[in-house]
C-alpha cells in the first residue's frame, strides 16, 4: 500500500482543532502519499482555513447523502456533517461542541472497522483533540477518546503510548483521578502494560526493545517504607514480563528514571501526570498519543483543545503533521524514524 486512507476526526469545533486540520491537509507532500477524508463540518473547516489565511482544496460530501456510501477518489474529501449553530459557539466547553465531536470520531472508527474492499474503508484515524468537558455536557461517560475506541473496537487490552524523537512513555493507567489509581493496579494491569510497550516497540522496528517501568510511590516504596505497591504489584508484574523473554528493569523511582530516557526504548508510568510531564517537558508539540493495542491504527497530537488561542496564529499544527506522518508509517512499510 502506497498511499492510504486517512481519516481525521475534526475534534471541537470551537478549539483549535479545525485550524490545525487545514493546515496539515493543505500540506502538498502530505497529500502526495496520504488520501484523507475529514469527519466534521465543512463551514467550521472553512472558516478555519480562512482565518489561517488557506484557501480550501478539498471536495465536499454530505454525510447524509447516498454519495457518500460511494467510492470517492478526491485527494481530501470532507465528509459534512455540521449544524448552523455552530460558527456561533464561543471557544469555550459546550453540549453541541460535545454533541457533534463525538459523532465525527465515531463515524470514522466505523469506517476503519469496515471490511477490506469497502468504499467506505479507512487505513488509519487520526483524532483532532475533544474536550471532556463538551462530552460530559453532551451526557457522554467516557473519559476520552482513548477508552471510547477500546470500547468500539473491543480491545481487550489497550494504552496510551507516547512517541517522540526524544522519548517514549506508555501508561499503564489513563484517565483516572489519582486518588483511585491505587485501587485499580493489579499485577495483571501493569504486566498488560509492560507487554503492550514492548508489543508497541516493535511494530515501531525495534527487536529488541529494552523497558523501563517506574515505581508508584516516592523512592519506589522505599523497600516498603513508603508503600508496598512496588513490592505487592509491581516486582512481580516485571518478573512475569521476565519469565516471558520481555527485557525489563525496575522499578524505578519516577523522579530519576525519565532522566535517563535515552538508555530505554520505552518507560512504563504507573499513571497519566507520571508519565506525561516529562514527555511535554521534553518535546511537547512534537509526540504523538498512539493507541496501542487496538485492531486499528489511531493517533493523535500530544495537546488539547486549546480553547485561548483558537482561531490565532499561535495555533501550532506540527504535533497533528506528526500524528499524521506515524499513522503513515504504521499503515505502511515507512520507516518509523523519518516521522520523528
Amino acid at each position: 500500500m502506497t498511499r492510504p486512507t486517512i481519516g481525521i476526526s475534526l475534534g471541537d469545533p470551537s478549539g483549535i482543532g479545525p485550524q490545525i486540520v487545514a493546515k496539515v491537509i493543505s500540506n502538498k507532500d502530505l497529500r502526495r502519499k496520504i488520501r484523507f477524508v475529514i469527519y466534521g463540518a465543512n463551514d467550521v473547516l472553512t472558516y478555519a482555513a480562512d482565518k489561517s489565511g488557506i484557501a480550501p482544496s478539498w471536495f465536499r460530501v454530505a454525510g447524509n447523502s447516498e454519495r457518500a456510501q460511494r467510492k470517492l477518489n478526491a485527494d481530501v474529501i470532507v465528509i459534512d456533517d455540521g449544524d448552523d449553530a455552530l460558527l456561533t459557539l464561543k471557544h469555550a466547553p459546550s453540549k453541541l461542541g460535545g454533541i457533534v465531536s463525538k459523532r465525527w470520531v465515531e463515524a470514522a472508527i466505523k469506517d476503519a472497522l469496515r471490511e477490506s474492499g469497502d468504499p467506505r474503508r479507512i487505513d488509519a484515524i487520526v483524532t483532532a483533540p475533544i474536550c471532556k468537558e463538551s462530552w460530559t455536557l453532551a451526557g457522554y461517560n467516557w473519559p476520552g477518546h482513548t477508552e471510547l475506541f477500546s470500547s468500539r473496537t473491543k480491545a481487550k487490552r489497550h494504552a496510551m503510548m507516547f512517541v517522540a524523537k526524544e522519548i517514549r512513555v506508555l501508561l499503564t493507567t489513563c484517565h483516572i483521578p489519582l486518588m483511585d489509581i491505587r485501587n485499580v493496579l493489579t499485577i495483571g494491569k501493569i504486566h498488560d502494560a509492560i507487554d503492550l510497550a514492548n508489543i508497541g516497540c516493535k511494530e515501531l522496528g525495534i527487536e529488541k526493545p529494552k523497558i523501563a517501568v517506574t515505581g508508584l510511590n516516592p523512592h519506589a516504596g522505599e523497600n516498603g517504607v513508603l508503600g508496598d505497591e512496588e513490592k505487592r504489584l509491581i516486582k512481580p508484574a516485571i518478573q512475569l514480563a521476565k519469565n516471558n523473554g520481555v527485557n525489563v528493569k525496575g522499578p524505578f523511582p519516577a523522579d530519576t528514571i525519565f532522566s535517563k530516557a535515552s538508555k530505554y526504548d520505552v518507560i512504563v508510568a504507573m499513571y497519566h501526570d507520571q508519565g506525561l510531564i516529562p514527555v511535554k517537558l521534553l518535546s511537547f508539540g512534537s509526540s504523538v498519543n498512539w493507541t496501542v493495542g487496538l485492531p486499528i491504527i489511531r493517533t493523535s497530537p500530544d495537546h488539547g483543545t486549546a480553547f485561548d488561542i483558537a482561531h490565532t496564529p499561535n495555533a501550532n499544527e506540527h504535533s497533528l503533521l506528526k500524528a499524521v506522518e506515524l499513522a503513515h508509517a504504521l499503515a505502511t512499510t515507512t520507516p518509523i524514524e523519518s516521522t520523528l
